[in-house]
Parts: C-alpha cells; sequence; structure tokens
C-alpha cells in the first residue's frame, strides 16, 4: 500500500476493513454494489479536497451508564478507515508500553492484567477518570497533537475552514492528511453539545464557551485520537512524576506507588496537567487507596489475587438477558442473536472470579 491517503489500494484496504462483519448491512451492500466507481468518487474528492462528510445518526445506549452513539454513514466509515491506516503507525511509535487503548495486542485485558501486575508490587495506587471525556476533548488541542506528530515543526494552527498548517518539511500528503482531519472535526462538531458541562480554566474569558470541542462516539477517528490526545500526558506521567506503576486505557488511569504521600502530590500536579489539555478530573474518586481494598478498573475490582465484577455490571447483564429471552420467545429478535450476546459477555467476564455469577445468570430457566 502506498503512504498517499487517496491511493486506491489504501481506499480499498479501509473499505475492507469498514466491511468486516457487516457486509449483510444495507448500507455496506450498497456502496458494495458500485465498490470500484464509488472508490474512485472518494478519490477524487479526497485529492482535490472536495470531499464533504456526511450526517451522523444518533442515538442513546445504557451500557449500564448512558452514552450518546453517533454513527457516520458508510462512506465516511471507509475515509476513517483510509486516515488511520496512515497515522496510527505514526502514533504507534511515540504511545508508552502502557497505553492500552485502541491498539494492535493491547486492550482492555492487557490492561487489566498489568494493573494487578503493578497492584502486587505496590501498595497504593491512585484511580483516576477525566469528566466527560468525548464531550471536552478540544479540537485546536487536538489538531496540535495531531500535527506534531504528522508534520515537521508545524508553525500554525489554521484560523479558519480554509487556512492550513504551515510545516516547512510537509509533504502534500500530510497536508492532506491534516486537512482531512480537520474535515471530520468540523463534522462532529455540536454532536456533543448538549453532553459538554461548561468548564473555565485559568485565562479564559466568556468566548471559552465557543471553542470547538468534543468528538462523537462511534467513529473510529474518535476512538483513536481519544488515545492521542493523552498520549504527551502520558508522557508527564513517566518523565516528570517519574510513576514507574502506570496503566492507561482511554480516560481511565492508573498511578501506582509505595508511598501514599507522594500520590497524593502527584495528584495536585495531575490536576494541574490535564487542566493543560481543558479536562478535568472527578477529583471526589480520585484519592490514594490500598491495593488491598480493591481497584476499580474498566468494569471490574481488582484485588492482588483476584477480580471481581462490578455489581453493577452484573446487574446490568441480568436485565438485558432477561429482555432478550422474552425477545426471543416472542419472535422479536433471533436466538442467534442472543447466543452471540451470551458469548460476548461470558468471554469478557471470564477475566475475573465470576464463575458462580455467570452460573446463576445464565442457569435462569423463566
Amino acid at each position: 500500500m502506498t503512504n498517499e491517503l487517496h491511493s486506491f489500494d489504501n481506499l480499498l484496504l479501509a473499505y475492507r476493513k469498514a466491511a468486516k462483519g457487516k457486509r449483510g448491512h444495507s448500507d455496506v451492500a450498497e456502496f458494495e454494489y458500485r465498490l470500484e466507481e464509488n472508490l474512485l468518487q472518494l478519490q477524487g474528492d479526497l485529492r482535490d479536497r472536495t470531499y464533504q462528510p456526511g450526517s451522523y445518526h444518533s442515538f442513546y445506549i445504557h451500557d449500564p451508564k448512558k452514552r450518546l452513539i453517533s454513527a457516520a454513514p458508510f462512506r465516511d466509515r471507509v475515509v476513517h478507515h483510509a486516515l488511520c491506516n496512515l497515522i496510527e503507525p505514526i502514533f504507534e511509535k511515540s504511545f508508552i508500553f502502557d497505553s492500552y487503548a485502541n491498539r494492535l495486542g493491547k486492550g482492555n485485558h492487557k490492561a487489566i492484567d498489568r494493573a494487578q501486575h503493578f497492584a502486587r508490587r505496590f501498595k497504593y495506587v491512585l484511580t483516576c477518570d477525566i469528566r466527560k471525556y468525548f464531550p471536552s476533548i478540544d479540537h485546536n488541542i487536538l489538531l496540535h497533537v495531531v500535527a506534531r506528530a504528522v508534520l515537521s515543526r508545524p508553525k500554525q494552527l489554521p484560523h479558519s475552514p480554509g487556512d492550513c498548517f504551515v510545516a516547512p518539511c510537509a509533504t502534500r500528503n500530510d497536508m492532506n492528511i491534516m486537512w482531512l482531519v480537520e474535515k471530520i472535526l468540523q463534522s462532529g462538531r455540536g454532536v456533543l453539545q448538549e453532553e459538554y458541562e461548561m468548564a473555565y480554566f485559568k485565562g479564559d474569558d466568556l468566548f471559552a464557551a465557543n471553542r470547538p470541542r468534543g468528538l462523537p462516539i462511534g467513529n473510529l477517528t474518535s476512538q483513536f485520537w481519544a488515545n492521542c490526545y493523552l498520549n504527551p500526558f502520558d508522557h508527564f506521567v513517566k518523565r516528570n512524576l517519574r510513576c514507574k506503576g502506570y496503566v492507561r486505557y482511554v480516560d481511565d488511569f492508573l498511578l501506582f506507588s509505595n508511598d501514599k504521600s507522594e500520590l497524593n502530590a502527584w495528584r495536585e500536579r495531575i490536576i494541574a496537567e490535564t487542566a493543560k489539555y481543558r479536562l478535568t478530573l472527578h477529583e471526589g474518586k480520585c484519592q490514594p487507596r490500598s491495593v488491598n481494598e480493591g481497584i476499580p478498573f474498566l468494569g471490574f475490582i481488582l484485588f492482588p489475587d483476584h477480580r471481581r465484577l462490578k455489581k453493577q455490571k452484573g446487574i446490568a447483564f441480568q436485565r438485558k438477558y432477561k429482555t432478550m429471552r422474552r425477545a426471543v420467545r416472542e419472535g422479536k429478535i433471533a436466538f442467534d442473536e442472543l447466543r452471540a450476546s451470551v458469548q460476548g459477555w461470558v468471554n469478557h467476564v471470564r477475566y475475573a472470579n465470576t464463575w458462580h455469577l455467570r452460573l446463576s445468570i445464565l442457569s435462569v430457566i423463566h
């Protein structure tokens, strides 16, 4: 595959990734019916910078927390994959080892394993997560983060949609990438506006409320950029705080130490550092604790020698399971859909001590 954003090889690979497991969906089938024609049209739009993203389809899910999911049209999802094909390898070189989200060979179960490994080595842990992370991500800051990776010595940010980054050594392909990044960001502006809780930071004026922010939950690019956004923060934790036990998965992160006072000092510096990215912590939850008390992380409670599923996660699946069983009896969904849901849940929770829980929920007769 060439490294050109709009190369046919890149777009064909992007289509295959976007269509994987979704070939039966009507929008995918419609795109595939005129596949070469559609890819050539995308190629021209990206080459000439005339590409325009479509509208999002938004809906809420409860998992169990209420979340607004925004799905882009399939054509746009192909473009998202085409972009990530080029920028993921660039960022992968800069990620620290213990950043686990949206990376090949990583994932939430590897993050849980690593956290439990540190729980056996250290006495205390500082649990942190960001308040309203996806709605809070600032577009200008994200553009800086992406530009530092993609361009050579970026000099300025664009002030209007038509402007581009200025970089002495940037290639035309680099500039096309940055143009597309901004185009995708613009398409998602306002999607999460109602989800954002306005926060002001040092130096802000009243116009700070109008800063472009928010990544639609559901985009491949949003998931990847959410990991990139805190990549400089990861290096701050490792280099400035010199934390030897650190794990991050998107906006959930843990810092380990044998000194509780050290964690308290780190907490204050973390609050100040995340403010630079216009982010706020759930400060009430961000408190040092003994690892023996149990560490809430990614839906589990971790102890040095065992793991448990969070109670609300078990209750949420039990409700979902009963609802789906009833839907199968009433002919609203196929049994295969129920079986796939159960298998997915079992494959997830088997990473904890959940044998009796699984037996209790799945042995329901009624």
